[in-house]
């Protein structure tokens, strides 16, 4: 039986041809080599030319045998229905984009407002695929709205289900979250459309789910945020370190502690934390909501997964640790997390620890702390002495305080009137009143002014143990230093003469002094120098009726 013409051109011809220029069915191919117009060409394809005459091969294939192209076609490409066979269920990956197709579904895109975009694709009759909505939605991303390749996602998703894949999910994603301003109604239409492709195994994975919480987190939309992060296991995902640290600044930008709380025990129990610096972010947020504890859990946990902190925020939780005298130990016990280079940063965290141990009356840890400063670093400053200095003091441990000040000085630190205010209220409080005074004397050789609060302590201390020549003298020096006394110190002078010594001639005079300066003594204190110059006037009449 005669062969055929169209067919014997195929087999001849089929292995010269690039593979590009197969399709999916049969039919297609032999319009191709027929010269019949592409669907979806404007124009016909050019006929197909034959290479030159090879080796003895007619060059008119029909010229050929029967047998050399038989020869031909076995040494050249096999079995013609193997290649069929092997091209009848081609690899999406392999697919050939129609680039015109493409460039068309393009400029409807661009061109066509957000709202019209699936009836004018519908209209079109596209068959798409994997690669040719993926070719057009990297090439509209550049031009086109996140909102508007959700919508040709969705259109081509309709029309073919497979073009729905994970990588064209992540390129819209991407163009919606990279966008100048994220737009909620658009993040919304995404989170939607990322639930429904989750009912697919592998459509969707985390990083795609982490780029929504970092949406909706930016959006300020926390209880959408928790809501996508409680979904990670129904759409087949699991959380990584990134995942929790969203959900919880998320959470947090809403004050919804509990919440937040709720995921970083997921993200301990789980062991799975993100790096180091947003660790730090985590710690320093709970600190800020008053949970130190739960802070300091983080920091720990993270560390044991060899997940370091920064060292600013374990400043942050040793200063907050410091403030509660509940956690003042733990507190004590974190500064042995400062080592090396990280010391000279450790002076705030020092400086707190020392501060809670001194007001919960613990100097002795205190100094020891204080101690470790000087010899290892952080080099100690004057109001970390002053806080050890200050304690001793009111503890009455003079000698104590006292050789602090001295270690002060052998640091190159002068100690500042605040330092000789406290000591020398240590020394009246004990009744040390020439100590005090030879104290004020020493001050005085450093700093030309000293405090108010300075000569009020003396004063005080004078009065105390009744020795009120003294006091005055101490007021006066007062005044000669340039200090003019206010109404405190008079206020004290007058009610210990007065109630004390009786003497309200002293008392009167002080008064007097104090109007002539302007200031008005309270109305009780004078009323008080007038009762104890009555009573002593009816002494006096008294004895002098009975005499």
């Amino acid at each position: 039986m005669e062969k055929d013409p169209t067919e014997v051109i195929r087999k001849a011809v089929m292995p010269m041809l690039p593979r590009n220029r197969l399709r999916d069915d049969r039919d297609h191919k032999l319009k191709i080599f027929s010269g019949n117009e592409h669907p979806f060409h404007d124009r016909p394809l050019e006929p197909f030319v034959m290479p030159p005459r090879q080796d003895g091969l007619a060059s008119d294939p029909t010229e050929a045998g029967e047998d050399n192209l038989a020869s031909l076609w076995e040494e050249d490409a096999g079995d013609a229905d193997d290649v069929f066979a092997a091209d009848a269920s081609p690899d999406p990956a392999d697919a050939v984009v129609d680039e015109v197709l493409a460039a068309r579904v393009r400029a409807v895109v661009e061109s066509t407002p957000e709202d019209q975009i699936p009836s004018a694709l519908a209209d079109m009759v596209v068959d798409f695929n994997e690669p040719l909505l993926a070719a057009i939605l990297v090439s509209a991303a550049e031009s086109c709205s996140g909102k508007k390749l959700l919508l040709l996602f969705k259109s081509a998703g309709k029309n073919n289900p497979a073009a729905k894949s994970l990588a064209n999910l992540e390129i819209v994603v991407d163009k919606i979250a990279d966008s100048d301003g994220i737009d909620k109604m658009d993040v919304y239409l995404l989170w939607d459309l990322v639930k429904e492709m989750g009912a697919v195994p592998g459509s969707v994975n985390t990083q795609v789910l982490n780029k929504l919480l970092a949406m909706f987190w930016k959006l300020e939309k926390s209880k959408a945020a928790l809501e996508a992060f409680d979904m990670f296991s129904e759409l087949g995902c699991a959380p990584d370190g990134d995942s929790y640290y969203l959900a919880i600044q998320a959470a947090g930008r809403k004050s919804m502690i509990d919440a937040a709380w709720r995921v970083c025990e997921g993200m301990v129990g789980s062991g799975c934390f993100p790096d180091g610096e947003k660790v730090g972010d985590i710690v320093t947020f709970f600190c800020k909501k008053k949970k130190v504890k739960e802070a300091h859990s983080v920091y720990m946990a993270a560390k044991e997964k060899k997940v370091q902190a920064p060292t600013s925020a374990l400043t942050f939780v040793v200063s907050a640790l410091a403030r509660n005298d509940e956690t003042i130990n733990t507190a004590l016990e974190l500064l042995e997390e400062y080592q090396g280079e990280s010391l000279k940063d450790a002076g705030q965290s020092y400086a707190a620890v020392i501060h809670g141990l001194c007001k919960t009356n613990n100097v002795e840890d205190a100094k020891k702390v204080l101690t470790r400063m000087v010899n290892l670093g952080p080099a100690p400053g004057s109001a970390v002495f002053n806080f050890v200095i200050t304690a001793l003091s009111k503890n009455g441990e003079m000698e104590d305080a006292k050789g602090l000040m001295r270690v002060m000085e052998n640091q190159g630190i002068c100690p500042d009137i605040y330092t000789y205010s406290v000591i020398m209220g240590g020394y009246a409080k004990g009744g040390m009143m020439d100590e005090a005074h030879a104290l004020l004397r020493d001050a005085k050789k450093i700093h030309p002014r000293l405090s108010r609060v300075t000569y009020h302590t003396l004063i005080r201390g004078y009065c105390k143990m009744e020795e009120f020549e003294k006091a005055l003298e101490c007021l006066k020096e007062m005044k000669e230093d340039g200090m003019e006394p206010n109404m405190d110190e008079y206020n004290k002078l007058i009610q210990s003469l007065c109630l004390k010594a009786l003497d309200w001639r002293t008392a009167e005079n002080l008064l007097k002094e104090m109007e002539d300066g302007g200031l008005c003594l309270k109305g009780t204190t004078r009323s008080l120098i007038a009762a104890v110059k009555e009573l002593e006037m009816d002494e006096l009449s008294k004895a002098s009726q009975e005499a």
